[in-house]
């Protein structure tokens, strides 16, 4: 059964920002590099690449319609069969290449004071009356904050994701994550542990740039 923890939302998140920002090729990625990243996530997607503007998307002129999160059933169909298939086109991608760009800046803030006003923005903005779901059955009751189950996918990124980053910079008093130090990468990375705040995205950049530091001393 799918983990709707405060954590998993956020390393959802993060995931989501390095493919869309940070993925190839360098002008966006495929809607299907999307898709595999949100099905990592739990997610069941049905990716629609070149999607035309007569699909009659919710989630941009270009998309197919947008269906309910979680490959939960459609409230009418009760849990059981004739459940909506949420469909990724690519104006989706191109709409949550756009949220990413705001939860990066969130990421690459240099402390909670800086952090915290940009999450504000990004709830007075996207999110709604928070209420508790499990689409149609399917799932354990969770709270969601987007406009409803079968939201467009920025909305849902967006919404879903700047939330998880408030709870998290509440808890811990820092924000959660960061921008990788080594100047070769610069992706977002989740920092949620103790002590100090971490600098790189992954053993392999804090390696590298270890090394070119030893042979700019030699």
């Amino acid at each position: 059964m799918k983990v709707h923890s405060t954590k998993a939302m956020a390393a959802r998140a993060v995931d989501l920002c390095v493919v869309l920002l940070y993925g190839e090729p360098p002008g966006g990625p495929s809607v299907e590099a999307v898709a595999e990243v949100l099905r990592a996530h739990g997610e069941t997607v049905v990716p629609v690449p070149g999607a035309g503007p007569d699909s009659g998307s919710d989630g941009g002129p270009g998309s197919a319609p947008a269906g309910p999160r979680d490959g939960e059933a459609s409230p009418e169909a009760g849990g059981g069969g004739g459940a909506m298939s949420p469909y990724l086109g690519e104006e989706d991608v191109a709409a949550m290449r756009e949220a990413a760009v705001r939860l990066v800046e969130v990421l690459a803030a240099p402390g909670p004071d800086e952090a915290a006003p940009l999450l504000n923005r990004l709830l007075d903005d996207t999110a709604r009356a928070p209420r508790l779901t499990r689409h149609g059955g399917t799932s354990p009751w969770h709270l969601h904050v987007d406009s409803r189950d079968d939201a467009p996918w920025a909305e849902w990124f967006l919404a879903s994701s700047a939330l998880a980053l408030a709870v998290l910079l509440a808890d811990h008093q820092r924000v959660p994550g960061g921008l990788c130090a080594s100047p070769g990468c610069r992706r977002p990375y989740l920092d949620l542990g103790g002590g100090s705040p971490r600098r790189y995205c992954s053993t392999r950049c804090a390696t590298r740039e270890r090394v070119a530091a030893h042979r700019s001393r030699a």
